[in-house]
C-alpha cells in the first residue's frame, strides 16, 4: 500500500540536501552540442569559473567548427588561458580527481599548459585526493558567476565528443594524438537562478575539502545562459542528491542511492534508465521487487554492450551478467529488457550517460551510475525534477519529449515517430524491438559466458565494493548477487 501525501514527503526529505528553484533548465545530449554550450558559456563569464571533474584533458578541442582569426583558442588549456589573460576581474578554478593525475603524464603538451596555469595567478588546479583509499571523485559540475550551472555526466576531457547521429568511423571523432575512438553517449544538465547557485555551495564546499581555501559566494546581475540556448524547462523546481564517502570531519551521505530506491518502488507505468553499470544489488533488488508484482511497471535500461577497459569488462560486466541472469531467471521478465546501441556501421556505441525517466513525471539527471560506487563510495550529485506534486503538465510534456528523443536517436528514427507510438500508449520494449531499416538500433543485451577469472572479480566485487573497508576484507565474507540468487536462482 502506498504511504500518504505526508508521508511520502517526509520520507523524501531524508532523499536529497536541497530542493531549490531554476528559472531555466535543459537537458544536453551528447558532447558535440555541451561543449559548444559550455564554451558560450564560459566566454560570458565575469567573476568566476569553478571546474570540477574526474578529469580534464587540456587538449581536447570544444568545438570542431573552425575559428575565425582572432577568435579565442578551441582547445581546453588555451581557452582557460585566454580567458582568464583577457577577463581581468575573472578567477578560475578547476578541480580534478588525483588518482587519475597519473594521466596527465601522458598527454604531450598538458604538463606544459598546467605549467603555464600554475603560473598564472587568476588560475588554481587542485587535485582532489580527499577520499578514502580506492574511493574517487566523480562529480562532473560547472559553476559561473553562481548563476550558471552544469552537472551531469560528461567530463572534460578526451573521448566524450560525439554527435547524436554517432556516425560511423567519423573522421572529427579522434583524440589529440590523432587516433580514433568509438562512438560516445552522454547526457548533462544546464541550470540556472537559485540551482546554480545552490551547486556553487557544493563545488565551494568540495574545494575546500580538497585542500582549497575559502570562496565567498557570489551576488551577481550576469547570467551567463548563451543567448541562442531554449530552455525546456522554466520556473520550475530542481532536487539535489548526492553520494559522499566518509572522511575524516567529512560524514558519509547515501542520498542518490536512497532516491533511486524510493522512485523505482513509487514508478507506476514504466522506468526508462540510461546508464554506465548495472551492478548494485540493492537496485536490482529494488527492481526485481517490482517484477514480481501482477501488473509492473515496463523496465528498460540502455547500456554500453561492454564497459570502457579490459578490468573494467572482465569485473563490471561479469557482475552485470550474474545480477541480470538472476533477474532474468523469474518466470516473467516480459516487461524487463536490457539493450545495447548500435549505429549504421555496426559500432557499439558506448553509453556514459546517467539518466532516469519515470512515468514521464521524474526526469533525473547526474553523474551517479547504477553501482555500489556510486551509491555509497565516491563523491556523486544528482539533479532531479520531479513534476509529481505539482501536476505540471508541460514540465511533463517536456520530460515525455526527451524520451522521446533518446529512443529516436538510438533507434535512428524520426523523433515524432516516437512520439506518436508511444504516446498512444505503446510499450516502449515492443517498438524498440519491432523490425526496422534504420542506421542506428537497439541490441537486446545477452548474457556472456563467464570464465573463472570473470567470476572470481564478479563475485567479489573487486572494482565495485558497497564500502570502502571492503577493499580490505577476505574474499570469502563478499558476496555480489546473495539476495538475488537466493530469490530468484530456480531450485534443481
Amino acid at each position: 500500500m502506498k504511504p500518504d501525501k505526508q508521508a511520502e514527503s517526509q520520507t523524501d526529505q531524508r532523499h536529497f540536501w536541497r530542493r531549490v528553484h531554476a528559472d531555466r533548465a535543459r537537458v544536453i545530449v551528447d558532447g558535440a552540442d555541451y561543449f559548444k554550450i559550455l564554451r558560450k558559456a564560459m566566454l560570458k563569464a565575469e567573476k568566476r569559473i569553478i571546474l570540477i571533474g574526474w578529469d580534464f584533458d587540456t587538449r581536447i578541442s570544444l568545438s570542431k567548427d573552425k575559428s575565425e582569426e582572432g577568435d579565442p583558442p578551441l582547445a581546453l588549456g588555451d581557452f582557460v588561458q585566454w580567458l582568464a589573460d583577457n577577463r581581468p576581474d575573472l578567477e578560475i578554478k578547476i578541480l580534478k580527481w588525483k588518482t587519475s593525475a597519473i594521466k596527465l603524464l601522458g598527454r604531450g603538451s598538458t604538463m606544459v599548459t598546467v605549467a603555464k596555469w600554475a603560473m598564472h595567478d587568476r588560475i588554481e588546479f587542485k587535485l582532489d585526493g580527499a577520499h578514502p583509499v580506492g574511493c574517487s571523485h566523480h562529480q562532473k559540475i560547472v559553476v559561473i558567476d553562481d548563476n550558471f550551472g552544469v552537472c551531469g555526466g560528461i567530463d572534460m576531457t578526451t573521448d566524450r565528443w560525439d554527435t547524436r547521429e554517432h556516425i560511423g568511423q567519423d573522421a572529427r571523432r579522434k583524440r589529440p594524438n590523432g587516433t580514433q575512438y568509438s562512438p560516445w553517449h552522454d547526457v548533462t544538465m544546464i541550470v540556472d537562478g537559485e540551482a546554480a547557485s545552490a551547486l556553487g555551495d557544493l563545488a565551494r564546499d568540495r574545494w575546500i575539502t580538497a585542500g582549497g581555501e575559502q570562496l565567498e559566494p557570489l551576488q551577481l546581475e550576469n547570467n551567463p545562459w548563451p543567448d541562442d540556448v531554449e530552455p525546456q524547462f522554466e520556473n520550475l523546481d530542481i532536487t539535489i542528491a548526492r553520494t559522499r564517502a566518509e572522511y575524516g570531519d567529512v560524514e558519509q551521505v547515501r542520498e542518490i542511492e536512497a532516491l533511486f530506491l524510493d522512485q523505482i518502488r513509487r514508478a507506476e507505468k514504466f522506468i526508462y534508465i540510461e546508464n554506465q553499470y548495472f551492478t548494485s544489488r540493492k537496485i536490482a533488488d529494488a527492481i526485481a521487487l517490482r517484477l514480481e508484482e501482477p501488473d509492473p511497471p515496463e523496465i528498460i535500461l540502455v547500456m554500453p554492450k561492454t564497459a570502457d577497459g579490459w578490468l573494467e569488462q572482465k569485473a563490471m560486466d561479469s557482475a552485470r551478467a550474474k545480477i541480470v541472469a538472476a533477474i532474468r531467471a523469474k518466470k516473467d521478465t516480459s516487461k524487463f529488457a536490457i539493450f545495447t546501441p548500435v549505429n549504421e556501421a555496426n559500432e557499439d556505441i558506448y553509453v556514459h550517460a546517467k539518466i532516469m525517466i519515470i512515468d514521464d513525471k521524474i526526469l533525473r539527471v547526474g553523474s551517479a551510475n547504477l553501482n555500489n560506487r556510486s551509491l555509497g563510495l565516491d563523491s556523486e550529485c544528482d539533479l532531479v525534477i520531479d513534476s509529481r506534486e505539482t501536476n505540471d503538465r508541460a514540465i511533463a510534456e517536456q520530460i515525455a519529449a526527451i524520451r522521446f528523443s533518446l529512443i529516436a536517436e538510438h533507434c535512428g528514427i524520426d523523433e515524432q515517430l516516437a512520439a506518436d507510438a508511444l504516446t498512444a500508449g505503446r510499450s516502449m520494449i515492443e517498438f524498440i524491438n519491432q523490425p526496422r531499416d534504420c542506421k542506428r538500433k537497439l541490441l537486446p543485451f545477452e548474457i556472456p559466458d563467464l570464465d573463472t577469472t570473470e567470476e572470481l572479480l564478479a563475485d567479489n566485487k573487486l572494482l565495485d565494493p558497497e564500502r570502502p573497508d571492503e577493499f580490505f576484507e577476505p574474499l570469502s565474507d563478499r558476496s555480489l548477487v546473495g539476495e538475488i540468487v537466493t530469490r530468484f536462482t530456480p531450485s534443481d
